[in-house]
C-alpha cells in the first residue's frame, strides 16, 4: 500500500510531456506494484504489474490507464509510451503517481516500464 505523504512534498515535473507526478494515495495498489486505473486521481479497482515489463499493452488497464502510481518498495519507475521501452518516458518516484494522464503520450498508453 503506498504511503500517504505530507502534501508540501515537492512536486516532480516531467519536463515537456505535460505530465505531473505527484503524491499518490492509492490504497489499494499492492506493494511492490505499479498500478494503472481507468479513472482519474487512482479511483476504482488497479491493473498491478511487478517487475520490468515490455509490452504492457496486453493489458486492459495499461492499455486504456488514465492514472497511475508506483508503489514500489525500493525506488522510481519508468514508464514508456512504447513497448520495448521506447518512445516518451517519464519517471515515477516511490509513493508518487500521475493522477490524471489526459493530454500526455501516456493517456490510455502505458506501454511498457523499468524500475530504478
Amino acid at each position: 500500500m503506498l504511503k500517504k505523504l505530507i502534501a508540501s512534498v515537492a512536486v516532480i515535473a516531467a519536463a515537456g510531456l505535460g505530465v505531473t507526478a505527484t503524491p499518490a494515495a492509492a490504497d489499494p495498489c499492492p506493494s511492490g506494484a505499479l498500478c494503472a486505473y481507468l479513472s482519474t486521481n487512482y479511483a476504482g479497482d488497479p491493473g498491478t504489474v511487478y517487475g520490468n515489463n515490455s509490452n504492457l499493452l496486453q493489458y486492459n488497464k495499461f492499455n486504456n490507464a488514465v492514472s497511475v502510481s508506483n508503489s514500489g518498495t525500493q525506488c522510481a519507475v519508468r514508464i514508456y509510451s512504447g513497448t520495448g521501452r521506447t518512445g516518451s518516458s517519464v519517471n515515477i518516484p516511490r509513493g508518487y503517481g500521475i493522477g490524471n494522464l489526459a493530454g500526455s503520450a501516456f493517456y490510455k498508453n502505458v506501454a511498457s516500464n523499468h524500475w530504478c
